[in-house]
């Protein structure tokens, strides 16, 4: 879905990226992650067409970005880290305007509409005005103009960005529904976020790609141990907890097994193992009819990922 070989861009003297190079397949999630000034922004709105590169060369599904920038938009949803809101416009009027801008026709906008404000929550704000939109709210409008034309990949720098802790939660649903409609490019300085979302890491440091892989192959390539979260469904009386322990500690490799915290019907279990044992570990608890909601590398160990990755350049 993404090529992009060689990428440059400078501002004036200064290299913002120098000499970008990764590929991201059809579908894929992919998090972007990189420290303040790193380069993650200029590097979304060239993939966006919003900035044109310095050198090297950029396609989007097959397309360049400077030679077929209209295509290319045609394809895309971006969601930039300020939201493009007009405040005086409706929420359903404005999606109405962003769907016919993007090429949706007036007979099919209302639908479309209808259908991104039922998938980001907006049905119960969509007539009011935005600038009486609480924070949360506007953001949700910025990932529903986005979505609203059905492009194949979708571009989000800093979705939760300003949002409170309950509010982020929300944002990570939307954009978990969006898994397998849409390839998605996922900036974020939330590490949980990026750990629960994505499939695969892009790391960035002084405009430098510094590591891409999954979260198992950049930790064993940094020499971490494996530390990996689960959350399984938890009814009262602890029952599947104690049966999720049972079994995670009986899989050979396993160093440790505990219980981090319990909300509601949610049980959040730590496991101190290889990150390569995530298979058995799925296998161990769906054969003691555990349901497992969630399996991932545990966010203090991405954040010591990180960390090393750009430290190391700077």
């Amino acid at each position: 879905m993404i090529q992009v070989e060689g990428l440059t861009k400078y501002y004036g003297p200064s290299a913002a990226i120098k000499d970008l190079t990764f590929n991201i397949e059809r579908g894929e999630v992919i998090g972007f992650l990189g420290l303040n000034g790193a380069g993650k922004s200029t590097t979304l709105k060239v993939l966006g067409c919003v900035l044109l590169p310095t050198s090297g060369v950029v396609k989007i599904d097959g397309h360049d970005v400077v030679r077929d920038p209209h295509e290319i938009r045609k394809k895309i949803g971006f969601l930039p880290d300020t939201p493009p809101l007009y405040n005086e416009m409706t929420v359903d009027r404005y999606l109405e305007f962003v769907a016919q801008l993007r090429g949706v026709s007036a007979a099919d906008a209302k639908a479309r509409v209808k259908e991104v404000e039922e998938k980001t929550a907006l049905v119960e704000v969509h007539d009011q005005v935005i600038a009486e939109l609480s924070h949360g709210y506007r953001q949700r409008v910025g990932l529903a103009q986005a979505i609203v034309h059905q492009p194949q990949l979708l571009i989000l720098d800093e979705p939760t960005s300003g949002l409170d802790p309950v509010q982020i939660v929300e944002m990570r649903q939307l954009i978990r529904g969006l898994r397998g409609a849409h390839t998605i490019l996922l900036s974020s300085h939330n590490l949980p976020e990026i750990s629960q979302t994505c499939d695969r890491l892009l790391v960035i440091q002084n405009g430098e790609i510094v590591g891409q892989g999954t979260e198992a192959e950049l930790a064993k390539r940094q020499g971490s141990g494996g530390v990996i979260e689960i959350e399984i469904s938890g009814p009262a009386q602890r029952a599947p907890t104690e049966k999720a322990l049972t079994a995670l500690r009986a899989v050979q490799g396993v160093g440790s097994a505990s219980v981090l915290r319990e909300e509601a019907n949610i049980a959040f279990l730590r496991v101190d193992a290889p990150l390569e044992l995530r298979p058995q570990l799925v296998r161990a608890l769906v054969q003691a009819e555990v349901d497992v909601l969630r399996v991932g590398v545990g966010s203090a160990q991405l954040e010591s990922i990180f960390l090393k990755l750009t430290q190391a350049r700077n």
